[in-house]
């Protein structure tokens, strides 16, 4: 009797959630890449974290916000993995030639500009700047997500900002 509770328990919890998984993983994948500063396989090692963090409260959040809650996860565990000190080799290299406007390679250079850029902010701005202009959510969710007030929500999403304004203009080299 003890085992079909256990598994009514785990058929109850898997309503929907496979579904959501497969529905917004891509996204998912795709915030944590950013909240990592373009680091794919520290943004799926956070995506899977928080989608097991996010089984076990599946029965509480299922019928109100998942993706918001999870969300919620992910810019906490972004956060927390930030302070670490080292996550190993990363390869480095700049690329000695510009695309030229025409190739359709430009538009992943600057993508990937954005990312190196955004991996250059502290783990709080950037995780407001994603919110915010990539996952467009209003301040109100952004400051939810960070755990803190709308105004200090709004202060790092705009320093963040700037920061990336900063960034993204010394990195840009004249032609010739």
């Amino acid at each position: 009797m003890f085992e079909c509770g256990t598994v009514g328990m785990e058929r109850f919890r898997a309503d929907g959630f496979d579904e959501f998984v497969a529905a917004r993983w891509s996204a998912l994948l795709h915030v944590a890449r950013l909240l990592t500063g373009g680091d794919r396989q520290r943004a799926e090692d956070l995506v899977q974290e928080a989608l097991v963090k996010l089984w076990f409260a599946w029965p509480k959040v299922a019928e109100q916000a998942p993706e918001a809650y999870v969300r919620q996860i992910l810019v906490r565990l972004a956060a927390r993995s930030a302070r670490r000190r080292w996550w190993g080799e990363r390869p480095v290299g700049d690329v000695p030639d510009r695309p030229q406007p025409d190739d359709v390679s430009s538009a992943v250079a600057e993508r990937s500009r954005l990312e190196a850029a955004l991996a250059q902010l502290p783990p709080r701005q950037r995780a407001a700047v994603v919110l915010r202009y990539y996952e467009d959510l209003p301040e109100g969710q952004v400051a939810q997500a960070l755990g803190c007030p709308v105004g200090t929500a709004r202060s790092h999403a705009s320093r963040g900002v700037a920061r990336l304004r900063q960034l993204l203009s010394d990195s840009v080299r004249p032609v010739g």
